[in-house]
């Protein structure tokens, strides 16, 4: 941990502030939001920010056409992106690797099955894919993460395949063999701990990917629609932009700079955790 800190650039320092921030607004929202993020109030609605005339710091970033706070909807808005984001990672990312590293080290029959599913899937747009599943499903938050997840083990799978292939001929994976380990023993033992650091900088990436995706679907009406998502701010500001631009820039303001964010910490991981690099 000293070690990471030490090669913090400026950057990823604003980057990691800027995301440890979010993450305990997400956490802490009740407590934070000045007001219910879905109560209506017409006699406030389209209420400027607090810096522009007719703007209180009772709203301090305005109202929604609805007299809603645009303030407690980002809050409550990164709770919903960040856990989604997390959850659709951490399955996506859990089943990719698992398909990746035994196709990878068993080859054959599986391998060439895994690598078709991919490459069908992957040859179909996301959003196709997703109409597909979500029209069965049906919006939900569950059935968010389900989708992300169905769209996403594919990059872990491809990843760690080919890292798998370069490593299972390695020399101190002969000699696990041939002091008569078991194949499943090396597979998680020795080659699983030298494909993490790739994972972990795809995972970190695919975070921002899933943020996108999230408000994407949600901009569209197939995602969370009961509660207050930045996906749903933006649609519901598309609306107003001539007269209330506040509605839809704030959000998308939080999408682009959480994105951003995200995409520079990975990067930044990638650099100190590439041997080639380094």
């Amino acid at each position: 941990m000293r070690q990471l800190l030490r090669k913090l650039n400026p950057t990823a320092l604003i980057s990691v502030v800027f995301l440890l921030t979010l993450i305990a607004a997400a956490i802490f929202s009740d407590q934070l939001a000045p007001h219910d993020p879905m109560g209506q109030n017409l006699m406030v609605r389209l209420r400027p920010p607090a810096w522009i005339d007719g703007g209180t710091m009772e709203h301090p970033l305005g109202t929604d056409n609805l007299g809603r706070d645009i303030f407690s909807q980002l809050i409550f808005g990164s709770r919903v992106s960040l856990v989604i984001a997390f959850f659709a990672v951490m399955v996506s990312g859990a089943a990719g690797s698992v398909l990746g590293l035994l196709s990878g080290f068993y080859g054959g029959i599986l391998e060439t099955m895994v690598m078709r599913l991919v490459d069908i899937q992957m040859s179909l747009p996301f959003i196709l894919l997703a109409l597909i599943l979500l029209s069965v499903l049906g919006p939900g938050f569950t059935n968010i993460v389900i989708v992300l997840v169905a769209t996403n083990w594919i990059y872990y799978a491809r990843l760690v395949r080919s890292e798998v292939i370069g490593l299972k001929n390695q020399e101190y994976v002969e000699a696990a063999r041939a002091i008569g380990l078991r194949n499943l023993r090396i597979l998680f033992r020795h080659i699983a701990p030298n494909v993490v650091n790739s994972v972990i900088v795809l995972a970190t990436l695919r975070i921002a990917s899933m943020i996108l995706l999230e408000s994407a679907l949600s901009f569209l009406g197939l995602g969370v629609q009961d509660i207050a998502t930045w996906g749903v701010m933006l649609a519901n500001g598309r609306h107003y932009l001539n007269n209330a631009w506040w509605l839809a820039t704030f959000p998308g303001l939080a999408i682009f700079l959480t994105v951003l964010s995200v995409n520079l910490l990975g990067d930044w991981l990638r650099d100190i955790t590439d041997p080639h690099i380094q």
